[in-house]
């Protein structure tokens, strides 16, 4: 039996210090599994990793955080061509609930087209290409491999680049528009850290 799940969708500057503490522990437990590195930037209060959204859906049950998604408008550039779209990151379900069927895609898409976006994509490790092309066969999103997306780094550090290139599955969602659309290019340039 699927669980009961409610969900809020608000602005960052909405969310209380204890909205954060909550997400921040939730990142954590569903983060932590995949590697410890991967829950390094949930320490304390902090609810983001990258850039911060600029609207979160979230998922609550009887426990607290079932499900998260951060969503951010920003330009990149795909090819030669500059595109206005909506990043999709912070994605996750607690682990006690993966394989129940929660998505949260059916609440993202009304807001991604009340934002005025012709596209949302995000970037995902090559690890969850299962999940990510289950989440795609109604035929709601595309995914595209063979995509590099550079990236800033979201804190400066002396020993390191400015930047950095990485290869992960792309999931594109055509919003109001068709996928051909879509600008062709291997490489995106994502103008700041991922989300």
């Amino acid at each position: 039996m699927s669980p009961q799940v409610r969900w809020k969708v608000c602005w960052e500057n909405e969310l209380e210090l204890s909205d954060h503490t909550e997400l921040a522990d939730f990142f954590r437990k569903t983060y932590g599994p995949t590697g410890a590195y991967n829950a390094l930037p949930f320490e304390g209060a902090r609810s983001w990793s990258g850039a911060r959204p600029e609207l979160r859906v979230i998922g609550y049950d009887a426990h607290g955080v079932a499900a998260h998604m951060g969503l951010l408008r920003r330009f990149v550039r795909v090819g030669e061509v500059d595109l206005l779209v909506c990043e999709l990151g912070l994605w996750g379900v607690r682990p006690d609930l993966e394989g129940y069927g929660i998505n949260s895609m059916r609440i993202v898409y009304p807001v991604l087209q009340q934002l005025g976006v012709r596209f949302a994509f995000g970037g995902v490790r090559q690890a969850l290409r299962n999940l990510v092309l289950r989440l795609c066969r109604n035929g709601l999103a595309t995914v595209l491999e063979g995509v590099r997306v550079r990236s800033t780094l979201a804190d400066v550090y002396l020993n390191l680049p400015a930047t950095r290139c990485e290869n992960v599955i792309l999931v594109v969602f055509p919003i109001g528009c068709s996928m051909s659309d879509w600008p062709s290019g291997t490489l995106i340039e994502r103008n700041g850290p991922e989300l």
